[in-house]
């Protein structure tokens, strides 16, 4: 755990931070190089990430803010809010976030959404891979006690206070990579448009209710102690990706249509 990667005129900068940084340099450059495949100019893509980002963070500290206001924020200055330097981001409510800045963006752009959504799904799960790794570093999102041989000891002052725990944060890094091959691999045999959004939506909620059964960093439960919240959320992506799925397997693709600026028009 070394949550500080170095300073510089004073100003501290976090390996959270930084990796999450380079997760979404890494989403954006490999979703441009898949766009053409669609139709879809790799400039298109690009212009995206403004979009993407600002409603990825929004989405995320929201719901980070709601979720533990109680703990973190409810005693301290307003301003703590903001601090996001050192981690405090909650994955669903970036996506949630990303998502209806998508939507938002498709319409003023008139791009194919679902075309959109395919291109973006598998990089998706390349940056979160990436942005884990950030986790691990500052160590957030922490697994609980473990005694397996790869087990992970963070330092003394660590909510853990140095005792063996899963490298839950590794455990969902490798399967979230394992995720953006299988989903890189399935865009170029795809069968409808929104097929590999939805099937990016479906494996994640699979594997991220794995992955919380070996979580630690909880203090609260649900439904009788049983379940986090991360995994009442994945029980309603689960859903949506399937209905999804059935929805827009039967739905007709519409043409691809080049324009002067090589976009792909509806």
């Amino acid at each position: 755990m070394h949550s500080i990667a170095f300073e510089i005129g004073g100003i501290t900068i976090y390996w959270y931070g930084i990796l999450t940084a380079i997760g979404f340099l890494a989403a954006f450059w490999t979703a441009a190089r898949r766009a053409p495949r669609s139709g879809i100019s790799p400039e298109a893509v690009s212009d995206m990430a403004p979009w993407l980002i600002g409603g990825a963070v929004v989405g995320a500290r929201a719901l980070y803010v709601f979720t533990f206001w109680k703990e973190e924020f409810a005693n301290k200055p307003i301003s703590e809010v903001f601090m996001l330097r050192r981690s405090g981001l909650v994955y669903y409510g970036g996506l949630a976030g990303a998502s209806l800045a998508t939507i938002l963006y498709a319409r003023i752009k008139k791009l194919q959404l679902w075309k959109i959504a395919d291109i973006i799904a598998p990089s998706i799960a390349l940056g979160h891979a990436i942005g884990r790794i950030g986790c691990l570093m500052t160590g957030c999102c922490y697994g609980r006690g473990c005694d397996l041989p790869w087990a992970i000891h963070f330092p003394p002052e660590h909510w853990t206070n140095g005792a063996g725990v899963h490298p839950t944060q590794l455990y969902e890094s490798l399967l979230n990579f394992g995720l953006f091959f299988s989903l890189d691999w399935l865009f170029r045999r795809k069968k409808f448009d929104g097929q590999v959004f939805a099937a990016y939506l479906v494996a994640y909620a699979v594997l991220r209710t794995f992955v919380e059964m070996f979580r630690g960093d909880y203090s609260v439960h649900y439904v009788g102690g049983v379940f986090t919240h991360a995994q009442l959320v994945s029980g309603a992506i689960l859903v949506l990706g399937l209905v999804l799925f059935w929805k827009l397997r039967n739905v007709k693709p519409e043409p691809r249509s080049f324009t002067g600026d090589g976009m792909d028009r509806k």
